[in-house]
């Protein structure tokens, strides 16, 4: 990528400097890294148009930079770094070190460690800088090797150490090294690096060890923990800890909110974002897209519309969370025409999004717009993972698109998709619906992961669709043999057996299963019925 015209070529010699125009640029890109990610493009799209207006201004480059490393843009970097060399600044301290930063974070750390080495003068920018680029492309060795020879550490050096290694999931030795950090560099973030560290490995009771002898705690920390108890379930100990917070924020509530949603816990989800309003917060875009989550698990439809109601309503972002938890929401509760409205506007989609809209299909029985969008998908520029092809599979299955199933089961291979149970289990069911109940059975055999009930479960209600009673007692001994010892609900097997009997005349059959059940103790499970009451 060039950053000017090709039509000219400038003269870096003779540019001249205008001090209240680079101000002004640099303005203007400060403003759009402080945006976010969204707007670092254009960062790139205004410095192009600095240079095709044959102007440089050196002070602008390290920010540059800065958005170039953002987005992983190595050929802006490298166009950057032969300008810098060409003007004769490359020597100067901050350009060199957001250079170092820059290779680093484009996965190049052999060639940020040879403008490191290559740097007449460094500070403690520049060594953490490097130190920071080892341990985030896993080199631990070379970043222990580099800060054993800093000359000085400040405490950006040891939370870069403690973060690296326990973000590797060594945290025995990143919990070494903050023992080690010197009194007065430890600070409330490095006491939060730790925590974090543990709380992102599963290792609670030693992050609650360590939260319980925090001096003070900052915001952070308590949605650290809060996070951690949901990511390992236990959501009772998470509401505990945010029921401790002194003075929440936002931040706080996303975290209790979307602990909710992720652990199924959908109405406490949507009773804490009620809350969360009542106390006077506004929602962003992690908020609205636990939120929506929860909502598409309910299949609440109403209730996420008003929640896309309030989104154009308070401006939130549309970024890919919220766009892909609309779309979600509206697939999952049925709206297949809105959720398609808001895909084809889509700019960019990324897995998530093509899966919620092929899995939204397949749910709601649109086999063929399923494997339409599934074609599409493999156009983009996306590559198909296990949620994809389990979409593709189940809607196959009640598409009774037979070959197609098996078409893209084998596709799985190319993709470099590991097949589960549950691919398997939708194969078998494919070809069961399909009558090819040999088929069926011989692929459960023959895979490479031991089947389990809900495989053998599917065989078994295509056996009784089809009225094979010679296949269900196949079925039924594999069935056996896999259960021996457990209680696999095999009552309901017997029963579907002896149905199976029943309807094919084979009545001596059906009554010696009948027989079979009583001595084997099994009892009929009880029918229950529900009314629903109106509010009139």
């Amino acid at each position: 990528m060039c950053f000017y015209s090709p039509k000219e070529n400038p003269d870096f010699s003779s540019t001249k400097t205008h001090p209240n125009e680079a101000k002004t640029w640099s303005y203007l890109i400060k403003k759009r890294i402080s945006q976010g990610q969204g707007s670092l493009k254009q960062v790139l799209v205004i410095y192009t148009h600095i240079r095709s207006k044959g102007l440089y201004f050196f002070n602008l480059v390290p920010l540059v930079l800065k958005a170039c490393a953002s987005i992983a843009n190595l050929d802006c970097g490298k166009v950057l770094h032969a300008e810098s060399i060409k003007t004769g600044v490359y020597i100067d301290v901050m350009l060199g070190t957001s250079l170092v930063n820059a290779y680093a974070k484009c996965g190049h750390v052999m060639t940020s460690r040879k403008v490191f080495d290559e740097m007449p003068d460094r500070n403690v920018v520049t060594w953490n800088a490097m130190l920071g680029g080892y341990l985030r492309n896993g080199d631990k060795d070379s970043a222990k090797d580099l800060f054993e020879k800093m000359p000085r550490r400040s405490e950006v050096s040891w939370i870069e150490m403690i973060d690296g290694f326990a973000r590797s999931g060594d945290t025995m030795t990143a919990k070494d090294l903050f023992d080690q950090v010197p009194f007065e560099l430890k600070n409330v973030v490095t006491w939060t690096v730790m925590v974090d560290g543990y709380t992102s490995n599963g290792e609670m009771e030693a992050a609650k060890e360590l939260f319980e002898e925090m001096p003070w705690r900052n915001f952070f920390v308590w949605s650290s923990m809060i996070s951690g108890y949901c990511k390992r379930g236990d959501v009772k100990e998470a509401k505990a800890i945010f029921d401790r917070i002194p003075v929440r924020n936002l931040v706080n509530w996303n975290s209790l909110i979307s602990g909710y949603a992720q652990n199924g816990l959908c109405e406490e989800s949507l009773a804490a974002f009620g809350k969360m309003q009542a106390e006077g917060f506004e929602p962003d875009e992690v908020t609205v897209a636990s939120v929506l989550s929860a909502c598409a698990q309910l299949g609440m439809l109403e209730a996420g519309k008003k929640i896309h109601k309030m989104i154009c309503h308070k401006g939130i972002k549309l970024n890919y969370y919220v766009l892909n938890s609309l779309v979600d929401m509206y697939a999952k509760c049925g709206d297949l025409v809105n959720a398609r409205l808001i895909f084809e506007r889509m700019g960019n989609r990324n897995n998530a999004c093509w899966n919620a809209m092929i899995s939204g299909f397949a749910i709601h029985g649109q086999s063929q717009e399923a494997l339409e969008f599934f074609r599409r998908m493999e156009n983009s520029n996306e590559t198909p993972d296990d949620i994809t092809f389990l979409s593709v599979l189940s809607a196959c299955a009640h598409g009774g698109f037979v070959d197609e199933g098996l078409e893209a089961f084998s596709k799985m291979e190319k993709y470099n998709v590991a097949a589960s149970v549950k691919h398997y289990g939708c194969l078998a069911d494919l070809l069961g619906r399909a009558g090819r109940l040999k088929e069926a059975y011989d692929l459960i055999k023959s895979m490479p992961i031991r089947p389990n009930d809900i495989v053998w479960g599917a065989l078994l209600g295509a056996c009784r669709t089809h009225m094979d009673a010679d296949m269900t007692e196949l079925v039924m001994k594999e069935a056996s043999i896999l259960n021996t010892g457990k209680d696999s609900g095999g009552d309901t097997h017997y029963v579907l057996l002896s149905n199976i009997y029943a309807a094919s005349d084979r009545w001596e059959r059906a009554e010696r299963m009948r027989m079979e059940m009583m001595e084997k103790g099994f009892q009929k499970t009880p029918g229950r019925s529900s009314v629903m009451f109106s509010n009139t």
